[in-house]
């Protein structure tokens, strides 16, 4: 599980320390893509291969689950920390989330985020209302 939030820097070679708490659940490698809100997700291998295992299961002819494997796939990058913990965020990637040499690194209980920190700042305070809002939907009678 994935969780707190961190402000890792990017190097001049577009990688990026992951943080040491995240690190022996990525170990065994990674994917980084795209994801929502114009951030990056990092998912496990073995979280990515449950997922690519459910996507398989919508049918093609569904224009949506087409439209949103290819954005998925397309970008992905496939990625094994190194022996000091990094990884390579390819180009298209950090272009897509507008990332320069600072990040916000978020857990995201299954996965990790990374944002623009600006950005991240923008949603997080535009999210906060709807936080406490949220509760009684996602846990209802709680």
């Amino acid at each position: 599980m994935f969780f707190g939030t961190y402000t890792p820097k990017v190097d001049e070679k577009g990688r990026l320390f992951l943080p040491a708490k995240f690190r022996e659940q990525l170990a065994e490698g990674l994917v980084v893509t795209r994801g929502q809100e114009r951030c990056l997700t990092v998912w496990s291998m073995q979280d990515f291969a449950g997922m690519t295992d459910r996507l398989r299961e919508a049918p093609v002819t569904n224009k949506g689950a087409r439209d949103y494997v290819r954005m998925l796939f397309a970008a992905a990058s496939q990625e094994v920390p190194d022996k000091q913990g990094r990884i390579t965020i390819p180009s298209v990637l950090r272009e897509y989330a507008s990332l320069g040499k600072e990040v916000m690194v978020i857990g995201a209980m299954n996965r990790i985020e990374i944002w623009d920190p600006t950005a991240w700042a923008t949603y997080s305070e535009e999210q906060e209302q709807k936080f406490s809002e949220l509760s009684d939907e996602v846990f209802p009678g709680i």
